[in-house]
C-alpha cells in the first residue's frame, strides 16, 4: 500500500492534474466512477508498472523475513554411562556453577575396582620391600661364596704345591677332588653375583614398571568412579530437571535435563528466502524487532550467511529418497548479531522477531569511471531502502497491535 501511494504521486496524480487543469475534465462530471479506468488509463498503467517494479526491487535488493528467532545455547545433562540414579544434588530452575555437582550414579562397581587397583599398587610397594631385603641378603650370600671359594683354592694351591714336591705324599685323586670342590665354590660364587644383578635389575626396572601400570590402573578406576558424578560443565540454570533416586539414565535413550548457559545467547538467526541468496552477504546492515521488546527497533549486521540451504539435506537410510519428500522450499539461515553492545538486553531468548537486510552501494558508487546511468541506478537501489526501514517501523508499532488484540493471544 505505502509502495502504491508513492507510485500513485508519480503517476496517477499527474495524469488527474493533466486531464483537469490542461483538458478541464472534472471528477463527477467527466471523471466519474465509470469513466476512470479510460480517463486515467495512463496514470494508472504506469502506476501499476512502478509499483510492481518497485516492490520487486525493494523485496530483493533489502530482503524482509519474519522466520527470525533469538537463539540460544543449550546443553544437554547426560552420563557418560548408563546407569540407576543413586543421589540427586541439584533440583529444578536451580542455579549452579561450573564444576557444580548434579547428581550420581551408583559407584559399588566403580568404588570395588578403584579398591582392587589400589591394593596392587600396595602389593608391588611391599613386593620392593621384600626385594631390598633379599638384595641385602644378597650381599652376604656373595660374601659368603666369595669365603668358600677362597678356601676350597687355597687347600687345593696347598695340595699342588705338596705334590709338587714330593708326588708320593699327596694322591692325584685328593688333587682331582678339590679342584672339582673349587670349581663348585666358583658356580657358587656367580651364582651368588647374578642372583644380586636379577634382584638389582627387578628393583630398578620391573617393580618400578609394574608399580606405574597399577598407578594407571588406579587413576583409571579414579576416573571412572568420577564419572559417576555427572557435574556442570559450564554455569547455568538447570531446566527440565526431574530426575530421582533409583531412576535409570540412559545416554542413548533418556537424558537427566537440559543446563541453560549463562552465556547462552548467540544471537539472531533469520531464514531469508532462496531468491535473495545472490543479494545476502556478511557484513550487510539490517534492523530487527521482536515480540518480546516491541517498539523497538534494534541494528543488526549479518555476520554469516549459510552456503547451502536444510531443506534439501539427506542421510543414508533404507529407503530411497523421493523428491517429492524435498518439494518444500527452504529458507537461506542467516546470522545476526546487534550493531553495537548491549543491544539484545531484555528480549527473552526464544523471542520471534522481523528482520529487514539491506544492500548498500556504498563503495561502488564511489568507484572510477561508473557511469552515469548505473550510478543512478544505485542510488536508486539504496534509496528505495527507506521505503522498507519505513514499513518495519510500521510493522513495530503494529506488532502488539495484532499480537494482543487481532490474534487474541
Amino acid at each position: 500500500m505505502l509502495e502504491f501511494l508513492i507510485c500513485s504521486l508519480l503517476t496517477i496524480f499527474p495524469d488527474f492534474l493533466f486531464r483537469r487543469y490542461v483538458q478541464g475534465k472534472r471528477i463527477g462530471r467527466e471523471i466519474n466512477l465509470y469513466s476512470m479506468w479510460f480517463e486515467l488509463r495512463y496514470g494508472i498503467t504506469a502506476c501499476v508498472i512502478l509499483t510492481v517494479s518497485l516492490i520487486t526491487m525493494i523485496f530483493y535488493f533489502h530482503p524482509s523475513t519474519t522466520n527470525v528467532t533469538a537463539v540460544f545455547r543449550t546443553v544437554t545433562i547426560l552420563p557418560e554411562s548408563n546407569g540407576r540414579v543413586a543421589e540427586v544434588f541439584v533440583g529444578t530452575n536451580e542455579k549452579v556453577a561450573a564444576g557444580a555437582p548434579l547428581f550420581r550414579l551408583d559407584n559399588s562397581e566403580q568404588q570395588a575396582a578403584l579398591e582392587t587397583a589400589r591394593r596392587r599398587v600396595a602389593e608391588i610397594e611391599a613386593e620392593t620391600t621384600v626385594a631390598k631385603s633379599e638384595l641385602a641378603s644378597a650381599d652376604g650370600l656373595i660374601a659368603q661364596a666369595e669365603g668358600a671359594y677362597l678356601q676350597a683354592q687355597n687347600e687345593l694351591q696347598t695340595q699342588v704345591e705338596l705334590n709338587a714336591r714330593n708326588p708320593n705324599i699327596v694322591a692325584r685323586r685328593e688333587i682331582e677332588r678339590l679342584q672339582v670342590a673349587a670349581d663348585g665354590r666358583k658356580g657358587a660364587l656367580a651364582a651368588a653375583v647374578s642372583n644380586k644383578q636379577t634382584l638389582e635389575t627387578k628393583i630398578a626396572s620391573l617393580l618400578p614398571a609394574q608399580k606405574a601400570s597399577a598407578e594407571a590402573a588406579l587413576a583409571q578406576a579414579q576416573v571412572d568412579l568420577d564419572k559417576t558424578t555427572v557435574r556442570a560443565g559450564v554455569a547455568g540454570t538447570v531446566q527440565q530437571f526431574t530426575l530421582r533416586a533409583g531412576d535409570i539414565v540412559n545416554p542413548m535413550i533418556r537424558s537427566a535435563g537440559i543446563l541453560v548457559p549463562d552465556d547462552r545467547r548467540i544471537g539472531l538467526i533469520a531464514g531469508f528466502g532462496q531468491i535473495e541468496s545472490q543479494v545476502m552477504k556478511a557484513g550487510m546492515i539490517a534492523e530487527a524487532t521482536c515480540i518480546g521488546k516491541p517498539f523497538t527497533i534494534i541494528p543488526m549486521v549479518v555476520t554469516e550467511v549459510q552456503d547451502v540451504i536444510a531443506a534439501g539435506q539427506f542421510r543414508p537410510t533404507d529407503q530411497l529418497v523421493d523428491a517429492q519428500q524435498l518439494a518444500r522450499p527452504g529458507t537461506l539461515t542467516t546470522y545476526l548479531e546487534p550493531l553495537f553492545q548491549g543491544q539484545l538486553a531484555g528480549i527473552p531468548p526464544g523471542s520471534s522477531c522481523i528482520a529487514n537486510a539491506y544492500t548498500s552501494n556504498h563503495d561502488a558508487l564511489h568507484e572510477p569511471g561508473i557511469s552515469t546511468w548505473r550510478w543512478l541506478y544505485l542510488h536508486v537501489i539504496d534509496a528505495v531502502g527507506l521505503v522498507h526501514a519505513a514499513i518495519l517501523r510500521l510493522q513495530a508499532l503494529l506488532l502488539p497491535v495484532q499480537t494482543l488484540v487481532l490474534t487474541g493471544h
